[in-house]
């Protein structure tokens, strides 16, 4: 793979992430080629990452073996469609971040014989530590599915997902997930403060607090609900806390806003289709 020539149309935050990453595990900056209509981004990119970088389109393609289209879900029909020709002369593979485009509309702007992955990358990937979840349609050979996710890999763990439709519930838990856990922080930090700790302490608390809960439950077979008892002490100020939690239907509410998540995701691919 480090050999392989990969070209990112679009060099916004999450497509300098996964360079960055690439380079980082091994892949040759020389191998690996940038196109942006902002002149200051390619600068910062080919100072930065000292990668091949150009205001043309076609002319990374012309380069690459892989295709990453990594630019805004409101512009990548028009890109797609100009890239169209020269991505089939070169049966290149085309790994798309876009969120919201369905592989229809993709096969459609890009053509039905084009080697597609979709892929759901969350916001992480900017700090190296996303969760990926990819789709390949029947064009994708088993080296190319490799190539997808060795990409993928290099910002954070690339999950396979055998029906694209997953791609909708992935984008309700990890594409959204984020902001989730940002609400929950931000509230517990504004109630810190009300409880009287300063604004710094309150925020580096329920900063180091989130990243350990979280590293406790990456590096622990039991499940979030053992875990959870596990630190529930019975008549506690835990249990008192989750009691008001469930009380106030917790749970239900966190069911109702992913499923208005996966529902928003659907709408928006329905859209991209009829354009």
């Amino acid at each position: 793979m480090n050999k392989q020539k990969i070209a990112f149309i679009g060099g916004g935050n999450m497509a300098s992430s996964l360079i960055s990453g690439l380079i980082a595990s091994g892949h040759s900056p020389q191998h690996i080629w940038v196109s942006d209509i902002n002149p200051d981004t390619l600068q910062a990119l080919a100072t930065n990452l000292n990668v091949n970088t150009s205001s043309s389109n076609d002319a990374i393609i012309n380069e690459a073996d892989v295709i990453v289209l990594a630019v805004k879900p409101q512009t990548l029909s028009a890109v797609a469609k100009s890239a169209a020709p020269l991505i089939q002369q070169k049966q290149a593979l085309v790994v798309s971040i876009a969120a919201g485009i369905s592989q229809q509309s993709l096969s459609l702007w890009l053509g039905a014989d084009t080697a597609i992955v979709r892929c759901m990358p969350n916001t992480p990937a900017l700090v190296l530590t996303g969760a990926t979840a990819l789709h390949a349609n029947p064009q994708v050979s088993a080296a190319q599915r490799d190539q997808a996710e060795t990409i993928m890999r290099a910002v954070g763990i690339a999950l396979w997902v055998d029906n694209e439709s997953e791609l909708d519930a992935v984008t309700a838990v990890s594409g959204s997930g984020p902001a989730y856990y940002f609400l929950l922080m931000e509230a517990m930090e504004k109630t810190a403060i009300e409880l009287g700790l300063s604004e710094v302490t309150a925020r580096l608390l329920v900063q180091q607090t989130a990243l350990g809960a979280a590293k406790i439950a990456l590096e622990s077979s039991e499940s979030p609900e053992q875990l959870r008892k596990r630190v529930t002490s019975p008549g506690g100020t835990t249990q008192r806390a989750i009691e008001t939690f469930e009380q106030g239907g917790f749970a239900e509410l966190v069911s109702k806003a992913l499923h208005a998540a996966k529902d928003r995701s659907i709408e928006m691919s329905l859209q991209s289709e009829n354009t």
